[in-house]
């Protein structure tokens, strides 16, 4: 019996072992056993009848099964994003899309849109094909555009993405209409593939414009990175010219954080007949302006601050960035407090580079500053929605103005503006011209974009801030960014020696508060400030002016109007809906301002010196 048993023991450790190797052999990866595929994503762009208004994109997906759990759910959901970065609106891209069809080898598979963004798959296959087209006629840094002079694609609003996968290489490969022979874009060629690129993620194709059909181009180095530009449009130009004063704007951009995060960097440029403004990515920008945008030194400069605004942004939002903006969730709103630091101190910044690039004088740059804070403090929503509200409501209330907007809210641009300008001076004050706003900018770049590798919180940002003016910032927060309360503007330009003066000519000229659009002889109510006459005694958005004081109007009011006393009552006789109403209004004291900067004066040797650090005059 003991013999047997023995027998018995040695057989079951033996099978055991042996089948403890079976299992494990198989899941190291050796020649007889390579690793599982991986998982790949390619679209293939094409635009076949660009008159139209139409892309036709093949998204291939291989080897997806695992990666995606489509096996256990029996299903793969295909997305499309509802908003792109840098654009705080939801704009439903999804509603260009059409004619969707998912195939295996070539054989239709049921698909069904399960959300508006959102497409199911039913597929537990490994490999699979999409086809679809988008309708693309909006030409906007923010939308997709193609027509027979050529293609423009926002990527967010032509290709698709699987949430599971988001983190993978997706490869895009372009096939241009058949006049077209360039392709611009920031995304990495595949070497050997002609018009083929990847991005390491989703993310950064989301962050790569493409620009296809026979735009010009030049380069030039700036801070030791290549640079493209691409423009489109019939436009006249000094190429020697534009390229030196891109490069000095680049270059000066770049000595705020002291370091170029990019390989290489690429403009594209579109000249249309109206309209104008840019759009930020990773490597890149998409800038919009007119086609005359060389031909004064006024539309230049205008231009040139737009280059300067979006090329910083490479650093100020798009490295730089507050805790909400990245990464990203393609299907909802991504809220922040910051917005106005983000956008608004990067329309500062556009201005301060132009300064210490030479384009501005220290002249100019004062009025800047003094016109950004005119305009401001013109509009009444200045007193009823603070930075920190505006950057938050950018979602419903920023892209979406209607005829009360200038009295319930302001702009984190213009605002935030005003306070980079703000806390640039505090900032000098505080480290007695030691320090300035860039040196926030390199703590915030160094501290969580390279060594922490996020953003950062709004606490945090202002903990930097007051490290770096070297004192608390109480009144710069708590007034400045988190409450429509007036602002003591002298209290920041003291230090450097200024005083910030009212300088609007005083009048007896009665105020009424109404915009007018005058059209076919007529003159409709288009907005009524708040507080104004208009507003008290009830003249409304829409109305139209028919008589004041038994005269008829066409679209001659404000010479009516001109040269009445404040006090004075007029009466107003308007259509409203198709009924006569007479409207008494009594006429108001003009309300709005027109600061100017001036020196104080018997001004310190202290004042002076920081004066001098501030505008960068040597």
């Amino acid at each position: 019996m003991k013999k047997n048993a023995r027998l018995l023991y040695l057989l079951t450790v033996w099978t055991f072992f042996v089948s403890f190797r079976v299992i494990a052999v198989p899941v190291l990866a050796n020649e007889d056993n390579p690793p599982a595929p991986q998982p790949a994503i390619t679209y293939v762009l094409s635009m076949p009848e660009p008159q139209t208004h139409y892309f036709e994109v093949e998204m291939q997906l291989k080897n997806i099964a695992s990666a995606t759990n489509a096996k256990k759910n029996g299903y793969v959901d295909i997305k499309m994003p509802v908003w792109t970065p840098g654009s705080y609106l939801i704009r439903e891209y999804a509603k260009n899309v059409e004619a969707f069809v998912a195939s295996v080898d070539g054989k239709p598979v049921r698909s069904e849109k399960i959300r508006k963004n959102a497409w199911r798959v039913s597929s537990t296959e490994d490999n699979l094909t999409i086809r679809y087209r988008v309708y693309a006629n909006e030409l906007t840094v923010r939308t997709s555009f193609v027509d027979i002079d050529h293609g423009y694609v926002t990527p967010a609003s032509v290709f698709m993405y699987l949430d599971a996968l988001k983190t993978i290489p997706h490869r895009v490969v372009v096939q241009p209409y058949k006049a077209w022979n360039v392709v611009t874009t920031a995304l990495e060629p595949v070497t050997g593939n002609a018009n083929t690129y990847e991005a390491p993620d989703y993310d950064l194709l989301v962050d790569s414009p493409i620009e296809i059909g026979n735009q010009r181009t030049f380069s030039f180095t700036a801070s030791g990175v290549p640079h493209t530009v691409a423009m489109f449009g019939d436009v006249d130009y000094n190429e020697t010219k534009l390229a030196a004063d891109y490069k000095r704007v680049c270059e000066t951009a770049a000595t705020v954080v002291g370091e170029h995060p990019c390989k290489h960097y690429t403009f594209i440029v579109h000249h249309i007949p109206q309209g104008g403004g840019g759009l930020e990515h990773l490597n890149s920008t998409t800038l919009e302006t007119y086609r005359n945008a060389y031909a004064t030194e006024t539309n230049y400069k205008g231009f040139l601050t737009l280059v300067a605004h979006e090329y910083f942004h490479l650093w100020n939002v798009k490295r730089i960035r507050p805790i909400a903006l990245g990464p990203f969730d393609y299907d909802n709103e991504n809220y922040t407090h910051m917005l106005w630091l983000s956008e608004g101190c990067t329309s500062f910044y556009e201005d301060y580079i132009l300064r210490r690039a030479g384009f501005h004088t220290p002249e100019t740059y004062l009025n800047i500053v003094a016109n950004d804070i005119t305009g401001i403090e013109n509009q009444p929503g200045v007193r009823v929605q603070s930075a920190a509200e505006s950057s938050w409501d950018a979602w419903i209330k920023g892209y979406r103005p209607n005829e009360n907007s200038s009295n319930t809210t302001i702009s984190y641009y213009s605002k935030g503006s005003v306070l980079g300008s703000l806390l640039n001076l505090a900032i000098l004050a505080g480290s007695k011209g030691e320090r300035n706003m860039d040196d926030l900018m390199r703590l915030l770049y160094n501290e969580y974009y390279k060594k922490l590798k996020r953003g950062f919180t709004d606490d945090e940002f202002r903990k930097a801030a007051e490290q770096i003016a070297g004192r608390k910032l109480d009144d710069f927060f708590a007034i400045g960014v988190n409450s429509a309360d007036p602002i003591d503007y002298n209290a920041y330009f003291e230090p450097v020696g200024l005083k910030l003066t009212n300088v609007a000519a005083k009048t007896q000229d009665g105020f009424l508060g109404a915009a007018i659009t005058p059209s076919g002889g007529k003159s409709t109510v288009s907005s009524v400030r708040r507080g104004s006459a208009a507003y008290q005694d009830g003249l409304n958005v829409g109305d139209e002016i028919l008589a004041v004081d038994s005269v008829r109007v066409g679209d001659d009011l404000l010479r009516l109007i001109s040269g009445r006393n404040v006090g004075e009552t007029i009466n107003v006789l308007v259509n409203r809906a198709g009924v006569l109403r007479e409207l008494p209004i009594t006429l108001i004291q003009n309300p709005l301002v027109s600061y100017r900067l001036e020196f104080l004066p018997n001004q310190t040797p202290e004042q002076k010196a920081l004066f001098r650090k501030w505008l960068y005059i040597n």
